[in-house]
């Protein structure tokens, strides 16, 4: 039985404990904001926190998570009002949607350590691929959450 937190309550998984993180977030808690795409840890539409860092679940396996903190999006914030959600929702960037929740998640997860990355950084820092090459309004998305974290959310 392996013991974890999941979006800030306790979570047990009582598998196989090479089963991918994704597996056990989206068949066993029922949570589908986490997205399986290339199943190899390649485009990051599968990405959630462990202890605040960005992982890609789908390649993540569950041992590494006991004893941790999970967050997937549906625990990123009350109410989906995290700061990169609310850049998203105003530079409209979702066009199919399919990549956006791993890519709110590595963005958080980027913006919690340098709140105030440089071009250069956001590139090296986030490898997601999106479908639809929204990358303009991703990074519009970007530049406006970075203006707009608390320190509290900072450090989150």
């Amino acid at each position: 039985m392996m013991k974890f937190n999941l979006n800030g309550k306790p979570a047990s998984f009582d598998g196989e404990p090479d089963t991918p993180l994704l597996w056990v977030i989206r068949e066993n808690f029922g949570l589908t904001g986490t997205k399986f795409s290339c199943g190899i840890g390649a485009c990051g539409a599968c990405t959630v926190h462990v202890d605040g860092e960005a992982v890609r679940s789908c390649s993540y396996p569950l041992k590494l998570v006991e004893g941790r903190s999970v967050t997937t999006i549906e625990g990123l914030a009350e109410e989906r009002r995290h700061p990169v959600q609310q850049a998203w929702i105003d530079e409209d960037v979702p066009q199919c949607g399919y990549c956006q929740s791993g890519m709110i998640m590595t963005v958080s997860a980027v913006l919690a350590q340098n709140p105030r990355p440089d071009e250069q950084q956001i590139f090296r820092q986030i490898t997601n691929l999106c479908r639809c090459a929204t990358y303009h309004r991703i990074k519009g998305a970007i530049r406006r959450a970075s203006q707009t974290m608390t320190p509290e959310q900072e450090r989150s």
